[in-house]
């Protein structure tokens, strides 16, 4: 039986790291294999005072709390990492709740060869109360938010870019030289593409599964997308050869909106093009919440749904056409 070290990384995360622990305490993989290792950013609220309930609640469970002064995701999954000492590495989310054969099936899985990181889907559910939390997390799992991103949409077994998260052996993260802490986000990704680029394998199994809680609100959201989308272009300009169609679409769409605008000042016809391009936009995003709202019994859906999904389209392509713009005129900066 293989030790495992599960690896956290947590900033002011009370509400939801007692539901993480409990879920990790549940697990089928024997307790006495396991070791959790959280990374905290020095937590403001009661995160800490939870997770000592848990230490005193399961006395079996070894359970780790290490400083993270930088309050960056990749600093902190590397800090985990040197002071873990299990032979897997398993890496969960401070809002995320594992299926009870997570762990198991993730070792069951790299012991099989099937790949070098493991990894399933994310079963995202709300994260607050009220219609827009629910039209965000519909929107989350939703082709038109996220395309073709399998570990959202996922119901097959295969090879993938990409998986959340992630299991994999200690000597893989050594090897391919664990995360880079100059991204703050798409940390996962970049790590992906180096276990690619390396000639190894990232493996999708969509019976290992997690709850995902999506933002609560579009200002939440807002800001999540656009960071994704700034620090994905800092991650294609180092791997131009990543770029998926998916990723493309928000900028151009984003970039052609400004361009009709800007064109529109002068070219009537321009006018037209963005009036007519909006409004079908704006149709197709209604229509695909219909059915959702209908099976909800929440007609509300159908327009938040479409909020929620123009809100990821328009922040993750402006971040991105942002991280673009500044990153040209970064060299004539520093000289």
């Amino acid at each position: 039986m293989k030790t495992v070290s599960v690896i956290i990384p947590c900033y002011n995360e009370e509400a939801t790291i007692g539901l993480l622990l409990e879920a990790i305490c549940g697990q089928t993989y024997p307790r006495e294999f396991i070791e959790v290792i959280i990374a905290d950013g020095i937590s403001t609220d009661q995160t800490r005072n939870v997770i000592n309930k848990y230490v005193l609640q399961y006395p079996g469970l070894f359970l780790k709390i290490v400083d993270n002064p930088r309050r960056i995701i990749p600093a902190a999954l590397n800090t985990a990492i040197r002071a873990s000492t299990g032979e897997i590495i398993l890496r969960l989310d401070a809002h995320s709740i594992p299926r009870q054969d997570y762990i198991e099936r993730s070792v069951k899985n790299l012991e099989l060869g099937l790949g070098d990181n493991v990894g399933g889907v994310w079963m995202i559910e709300p994260g607050g109360e009220g219609w827009m939390a629910k039209s965000i997390s519909l929107a989350a799992a939703h082709p038109l938010g996220v395309g073709d991103a399998m570990y959202r949409l996922g119901t097959s077994a295969g090879v993938v870019d990409t998986v959340p998260f992630g299991a994999f052996y200690r000597s893989t993260l050594e090897q391919v030289g664990g995360y880079d802490e100059s991204l703050l986000t798409n940390e996962d990704y970049e790590l992906n593409t180096r276990i690619r680029m390396s000639g190894r394998r990232v493996y999708l199994d969509p019976e290992i599964r997690s709850v995902y809680y999506a933002r609560a609100n579009l200002a939440q959201l807002a800001h999540q997308y656009w960071r994704y989308g700034y620090w994905k272009y800092r991650m294609l300009k180092r791997y131009p050869s990543t770029l998926r169609w998916r990723q493309a679409i928000p900028p151009v769409f984003v970039l052609g909106i400004l361009i009709l605008i800007l064109a529109g000042i002068w070219l009537p016809v321009a006018r037209w093009f963005l009036l007519g391009g909006l409004l079908f936009y704006i149709g197709v995003l209604m229509a695909t919440s219909i059915t959702r709202a209908i099976k909800g019994n929440n007609f509300l859906l159908i327009l938040g749904v479409p909020l929620a999904i123009a809100t990821m389209h328009c922040c993750w392509g402006s971040g991105f056409l942002w991280s673009l713009a500044t990153s040209i005129f970064e060299p004539r900066k520093r000289s």
